[in-house]
């Protein structure tokens, strides 16, 4: 009998991911990686990275592939919804699109009738602040902020006041030539796959990776060095680097010469008006001492500073024509910095790092910066006109993130990292760091906030920009602040970003008056963003004696249900980042490399209309807040936004994106500009120009001349090409800024001199932190408890996980299976301290409050500090979770004990110069749970849960209909066959 050989199954060797695959930019992080989706039967399929995308290469990390479950989230708003029930319980009804935008038109109406600023408009991670902070400038309103001054804006202006640019997303280091990187305070949130490309580079070359942080995790764990500091003294450690490279003479002097005004002349009068101001001439150049001029006395001679061929001194004290006595800029650097108290032996115990420890980091700066210096074969011509045959670099680069940042010292701190990068003559060359267009920019940036209505209402100018002096400030006749956060303010003069974790109490309190209506997009601050989150919720929901809220209307735009949608008594749901479009744009927060201007765009891969919540079907009725925003704008008849006939200028955001004018020619996208495309950066208004970005992958790319690429502060190439980009205004060359004028300005004016004067209770703090040259100070949490009792021993701080970004990312079902709660983690020897066992329920006390959280052994940190991951606990009925999900029953927050104002009660907890929320000065002391906190096994505080609708009982699964019938049509082929 003949035998049938065993049929084979079908085995598909290529499967595809789908039938359909599109591209676009993820909004997982704020990396803006470009990513590929694809697509089957119209729904998601699968994500994965775009080989071709400027950002990352094809890289993609856990969070950008989790983007299906953030899409599919079962946490998604999908109506309009108004507030029935008390605010903070979450009880809604749903209405119509045009009620709300009639309810919301009828509450800003009035407002921008009798006093725009009665609307404080204030908004999280939107990446589109080129349109809210126009729409803000257009409504009228001083009020308005995004998330920056909870974040980064004392790395953006510590930056930009002395770099023209900065540190986070604006600069890189050289992944291809640096040969010895430091990373301080850099966690994995930010900019993630683009930094673990270059990380692999630097290994690849065997360069030297140190980490500067209180924890060691991702980067840090890679690194070749860990530097665990206490929190807080970042500016102390890098003051004793300089300290060591000024005592050896290691320095570039030639940099410093050429690029920065370390040889300008600062004038000596002390208690004189113009006492730390530079000299200059009648034309208002600044001065250096010149020597060995032919035509000069052997001591030389004051000539403008810009000035070639000349040898400026950098010390010594000199008299100028007027008589006055004047000193270069270096001088001051090497008086200070020389000082015993910046000695790594007196420094030492303060940081946690060893004296020896510094001196050897000193010591190999300067051997990688001065020994292993790089040449590049590259012709250029300076902004002088002088032509260079190659480019020599200083092979240090060094990057920094919020842990440096998020202090009430911050902003000097990073003023110190780039005084330390200057004098190893360290940024913007080979192997160092380097800027990314549009920046540098002038110092400071030339836009100055808004703070005088035209005659149509809006105002002269956006509600954020840099103030260059102290008649800059947004205050009245007496001083006193006119914004509701005090941003602009005497308090916070140099608050660039706004001070979003201000508005509430101020808010609540009428400081300095009250409002009618607070607006806000994606910003949970009534949860994980507020710096106290149960005064906070009180704040939202306090009554006055009339029995009316004290901040009476709170209109909230998001996709989810998150804790804050709770407050607010109109929610206008938003769509996720697969169903709008977005513009990544050059007057926003770029995607740019140091080679490249780049900008990118969102388009809608899914329509909402087709994308169902839950088992019930039900279509989803949202819209993307910027088109809503146009769309009240247009109905409020604000400047802009409306033809002369009342009719609405733009159609959606869509057609903003691509008709609008910033200036003539420049839009919010640089690429393919003109009638026909053929244009770039400037040049009117293309109908296909998002077409022709989806074709290209969802972003365009500009190519920097290769003989621009570096010294861009002052490469004639490179200031050329900028300004007919235009990312500057002129071609003239930006000198980098060891001491500062402007904030020297500040001080003078503390001191009694100019016609703007602080208000009495101010002069002190101006006169004591804004110094021209950085200074370290300790931080205002733990100076102050200290100065009660030694109650708070312990630093406490928060970070990101990789794999996690925000509240709204550890909602995520993929991402959840990583982490589903938090513990709050201590090195074993701190543990040994205070009696404390592995796993144990422990109390955690600060000044302002109290949270009992389990505690787990690491020793991956420093021993003086506790951490753990930020954003992962939950307020229960939040985010559709399940009723005991963990993040709500074991997970938690630090911001329980973080307080919004100072333990002194006078100040925010903010950084006195730029308004930073403190977030990291925390200080904390711990002991073991009473026995029944540990029997009870849950995180405290408890709050009750929020009202929406419970979670569908079970797992969330995705994908299995996908595998079903994808398994089916292989039946049916086998069939066929």
């Amino acid at each position: 009998m003949r035998k049938h050989a065993p049929q084979e199954p079908a085995i598909d060797l290529s499967p595809s991911p789908g039938d359909e695959v599109k591209t676009t930019t993820c909004y997982m992080c704020a990396c803006r990686c470009g990513i590929k989706v694809w697509l089957s039967d119209g729904r998601i399929r699968y994500i994965q990275g775009n080989p071709d995308h400027p950002v990352n290469q094809g890289v993609l990390c856990a969070k950008g592939s989790a983007g299906i479950m953030q899409h599919y989230s079962p946490a998604r708003l999908d109506k309009p919804l108004l507030r029935v029930g008390e605010r903070g319980k979450g009880e809604f009804r749903e209405i119509e699109w045009d009620e709300a935008l009639r309810i919301a038109a009828d509450w800003l109406a009035p407002i921008r009738e009798r006093n725009p600023d009665e609307l404080a408009f204030f908004t999280g991670r939107d990446q589109s602040q080129a349109l809210t902070g126009w729409w803000a400038q257009q409504f009228g309103t001083v009020n308005y902020a995004a998330h920056g001054g909870f974040c980064s804006v004392n790395m953006a202006a510590g930056g930009l006041y002395t770099l023209g640019g900065s540190f986070w997303e604006f600069g890189e280091p050289d992944w291809e030539h640096s040969r010895y990187l430091m990373l301080w305070g850099v966690a994995e949130d930010h900019d993630s796959n683009p930094i673990k490309l270059g990380l692999g580079k630097l290994k690849a070359s065997g360069a030297k990776i140190v980490a500067v942080n209180p924890v060691r995790s991702g980067y840090g764990a890679i690194a070749d060095e860990w530097i665990g500091i206490r929190p807080g003294t970042d500016g102390l450690f890098a003051f004793a680097l300089i300290h060591e490279l000024l005592k050896a003479d290691r320095i570039d002097l030639d940099y410093l010469v050429r690029y920065t005004n370390a040889h300008w002349l600062v004038i000596r009068n002390p208690g004189g008006a113009d006492d730390g101001l530079f000299a200059r001439d009648g034309e208002g150049r600044a001065l250096c001492w010149a020597r060995g001029l032919p035509d000069a006395a052997s001591q030389g001679r004051a000539l403008p500073a810009d000035a070639i061929d000349i040898a400026p001194a950098v010390v010594g004290e000199y008299s100028l024509a007027d008589g006055r006595r004047a000193v270069p800029v270096f001088h001051l650097v090497a008086e200070r910095y020389l000082d015993p108290q910046y000695a790594p032996d007196a420094v030492s115990e303060r940081c946690g790092v060893p004296a020896d420890t510094i001196r050897r980091i000193a010591r190999e700066l300067a051997e990688a910066a001065f020994e292993q210096a790089i040449t590049l074969p590259i012709a250029w011509t300076d902004a002088y006109g002088r032509q260079h045959a190659e480019m020599t670099g200083r092979p240090v680069s060094m990057h920094a993130m919020r842990g440096i940042s998020a202090h009430s010292n911050g902003f000097h701190t990073c003023r110190a990292l780039h005084v330390l990068q200057l004098l190893l003559g360290a940024v913007d060359t080979p192997g160092s760091f380097r800027y990314q267009p549009p920046f540098p920019k002038p110092i400071p940036p030339p836009n100055r906030p808004g703070k005088t209505r035209q005659p149509n209402g809006a105002l002269d100018a956006a509600p954020l920009g840099f103030v260059h002096s102290p008649e800059d400030l947004v205050v009245d006749a007496d001083g006193q602040p006119r914004r509701i956060d005090h941003a602009f303010s005497w308090a916070y003069p140099l608050s660039a970003h706004g001070m979003m974790h201000t508005v509430i109490r101020n808010a609540w309190a009428g400081d300095p008056y009250k409002i009618d209506t607070l607006m806000m997009f994606m910003a949970n601050m009534s949860w994980n963003s507020a710096m106290n989150t149960g005064e906070t919720i009180g704040w939202l929901t306090d009554r006055g004696e009339d029995g009316e809220y004290r901040i009476p209307r709170i209109i909230y735009a998001d996709a989810y249900a998150s804790e804050m949608t709770a407050y607010a008594d109109l929610v206008l749901p938003d769509t996720t980042y697969l169903e709008r479009f977005d513009a990544i744009s050059l007057l926003d927060r770029p995607i740019s490399d140091a080679d490249s201007a780049c900008d990118a765009i969102r388009h809608p891969i899914v329509d909402s209309a087709t994308q169902h919540l839950g088992s019930d079907k039900k279509p989803r009725d949202v819209r993307g807040f910027q088109s809503v925003l146009l769309e009240l704008g247009a109905r409020l008849g604000l400047p802009g936004m409306v033809h002369d006939d009342g009719s609405p200028r733009y159609r959606d955001y869509a057609d903003y994106i691509v008709r609008h004018e910033r200036a003539p020619g420049v839009g919010l996208l640089a690429g393919w500009r003109g009638e026909h495309g053929e244009l770039e950066a400037k040049g009117p208004p293309n109908p296909q120009q998002l077409q022709r970005y989806i074709d290209n992958g969802g972003f365009w790319r500009s190519h920097v001349p290769e003989s621009a690429r570096y010294y861009k502060m002052a490469n004639r190439g490179y200031l050329d090409w900028a300004q007919k980009m235009g990312f500057i205004g002129h071609a003239d060359p930006i000198v980098l800024q060891l001491y500062s004028e402007t904030i020297q300005k500040f001080r003078l004016a503390a001191q009694g001199h100019g016609a703007q004067q602080p208000p009495p209770e101010h002069r002190e703090r101006v006169a004591t932190y804004f110094d021209p040259l950085p200074i370290w100070y300790e931080p205002f949490e733990g100076a102050q408890v200290d100065q009660v009792d030694t109650k708070f021993p312990l630093s406490a701080v928060t970070q990101r996980p990789m794999f996690m970004y925000h509240a709204w990312g550890s909602q995520n079902a993929w991402l959840r299976q990583i982490v589903a709660r938090n513990y709050l983690y201590l090195h074993p020897d701190t543990g040994a301290r205070h009696g404390i066992a592995d796993a144990d329920w422990i109390t955690m006390e600060s000044h302002h409050g109290r949270i009992t959280v389990q505690a787990r052994f690491a020793a991956n940190v420093q021993a003086d500090t506790v951490w753990t991951w930020n954003a992962i606990g939950k307020r229960r009925g939040a985010w559709r979770l399940d009723k005991d999900a963990p993040e709500g029953r074991k997970g938690f927050l630090m911001n329980h004990l973080i307080s919004d104002i100072t333990p002194k009660g006078d100040y925010a907890n903010a950084d006195p110069v730029t308004g930073q929320a403190a977030w990291f000065d925390l200080r904390v002391s711990i002991r073991k749970a009473d026995a029944e906190q540990n029997a009870r096994g849950e995180s405290e505080p408890q709050f009750a849960p929020l009202a929406f609708a419970e979670a569908e009982p079970g797992p969330l699964r995705y994908g299995a209909e996908f595998r079903a019938r994808r398994a089916r049509r292989a039946g049916g082929e086998h069939e066929q066959d």
